[in-house]
């Protein structure tokens, strides 16, 4: 639809970098490579649709099977700093690289591309203070379910979790992904993390030394200001977190 609706506009190219992602369509039933193959044939039309299209508008896609959209951000796309819009909820992985990374619907993306202003309400920033470090068998997902235990799922609507503090450091990069990722399901706008070495090698590890070098000379712009103030604070001390 949102590729519709863009084709109507009549604009000949997207104004920004854009790409379609379209694996939500294969069903999972018997195995990857069956599942695959019959979401090939059943979609074919669609497919078809969408990569000449993609390839009309200068829109990149990734064609079935390429893998899910979250990892497919963190791999190639999320940076920290960036501002990434997704027609996917979680698309806000990206902010496990620092990246302030939004899904929103169809329409929205639609008004991005078109280089139309987006807009939204200004979110409150809720703060979540980490200390400690994560140890055992204590994993990222429970930090996230820990948040989700005290705001409950309506609790982050209409705001920005922005996690901080010591503990930060002992989450790895993929880690960060994972939380920022169920960020939306405390209905969250997105989830960041401030730029670290976590973030460092996890660039350098997926070939993107040159951007990793370019964070590291503005880090102080990809980190929470000193004595920030949040609409609300979580204190979480991960080494007294359980599983």
């Amino acid at each position: 639809m949102a590729m519709l609706q863009f084709i109507s506009s009549g604009i000949p190219r997207v104004a920004v970098p854009s790409t379609i992602h379209c694996d939500h369509l294969i069903e999972a039933q018997v195995g990857g490579d069956k599942d695959l193959a019959r979401a090939k044939d059943i979609n074919k039309e669609v497919y078809k649709f969408l990569s000449t299209a993609g390839a009309k508008y200068g829109v990149g896609f990734w064609k079935p099977g390429s893998g899910i959209i979250h990892q497919i951000i963190l791999e190639n796309y999320a940076f920290p700093g960036v501002l990434l819009i997704g027609t996917d909820s979680h698309t806000v992985n990206g902010g496990g690289l620092g990246g302030l990374c939004i899904g929103v619907g169809g329409a929205d993306a639609v008004d991005v591309m078109a280089d139309i202003p987006w807009e939204l309400k200004c979110p409150n920033v809720i703060g979540v203070h980490l200390t400690g470090k994560l140890s055992g068998w204590t994993s990222s997902k429970d930090v996230i379910l820990k948040v989700a235990d005290i705001l409950t799922v309506k609790g982050g609507t209409g705001a920005i979790v922005e996690y901080y503090g010591p503990g930060v450091d002992s989450i790895s990069c993929t880690g960060m992904g994972t939380i920022c990722n169920m960020g939306a399901e405390i209905g969250a706008t997105t989830s960041v993390f401030p730029y670290n070495k976590r973030m460092k090698d996890y660039l350098s590890a997926t070939n993107r030394k040159d951007i990793a070098e370019a964070a590291d000379q503005n880090k102080d712009l990809l980190t929470g200001d000193s004595g920030a103030k949040y609409d609300q604070v979580i204190e979480i001390n991960l080494s007294e977190l359980e599983p």
